[in-house]
C-alpha cells in the first residue's frame, strides 16, 4: 500500500476525534467533489457516520475498531489511486494542509510517513531507520 495512502486514512480517522473536525471534513469532501463529483455527497455521509464510531471507539478505548476504520479508508484512498494514479499529489495536500495540522504531536507522529529506499553492491552494508537506531558490534 502506498505510504500517503496508510497516513492519509490514519491522519483522517484521528481527526474525527478533534476540534477540528470540520475542516477536515470539508476539505476531504472538497478534494471527492474535484476527483469524483459523484460520490462526494456519499462521501460526506459516510464521513459523519464513521465520525460517530470513531468517537464511540475512543470512549470505550476500542483502539481495535479506530484501526479498522482506519483501515477502511485506507483502502478507499487506495482504490482511488489505483483508478488514477495521479491523484497522489493531491492526497499529499490534503494531508499536509488540512489533517496534519489538526492532529495533536503525538498523533502527527503516529501518521507521519517515512519512504527509504537503498541499493548496494558487492559487501557493502546499508544501515536504515526512521527513528532511533543503535548498531553495536563488528
Amino acid at each position: 500500500m502506498d505510504p500517503i495512502v496508510l497516513a492519509a486514512g490514519t491522519a483522517l480517522v484521528s481527526a474525527m476525534a478533534t476540534d477540528a473536525w470540520l475542516q477536515a471534513r470539508t476539505a476531504t469532501v472538497a478534494m471527492w467533489r474535484r476527483i469524483r463529483p459523484d460520490h462526494a455527497d456519499g462521501v460526506g455521509a459516510e464521513l459523519d457516520i464513521l465520525r460517530t464510531q470513531v468517537l464511540a471507539a475512543r470512549d470505550a478505548d476500542d483502539e481495535d475498531t479506530e484501526q479498522a476504520l482506519a483501515g477502511a479508508w485506507r483502502m478507499h484512498f487506495q482504490q482511488l489511486l489505483a483508478d488514477a494514479p495521479g491523484l497522489a499529489a493531491e492526497l499529499r495536500l490534503l494531508l499536509d494542509d488540512h489533517l496534519g495540522p489538526v492532529l495533536s504531536e503525538t498523533e502527527r507522529t503516529r501518521v507521519a510517513s517515512v519512504v527509504m529506499k537503498a541499493e548496494t553492491h558487492d559487501n557493502s552494508r546499508v544501515y536504515m531507520s526512521g527513528r532511533d537506531q543503535h548498531i553495536t558490534g563488528a
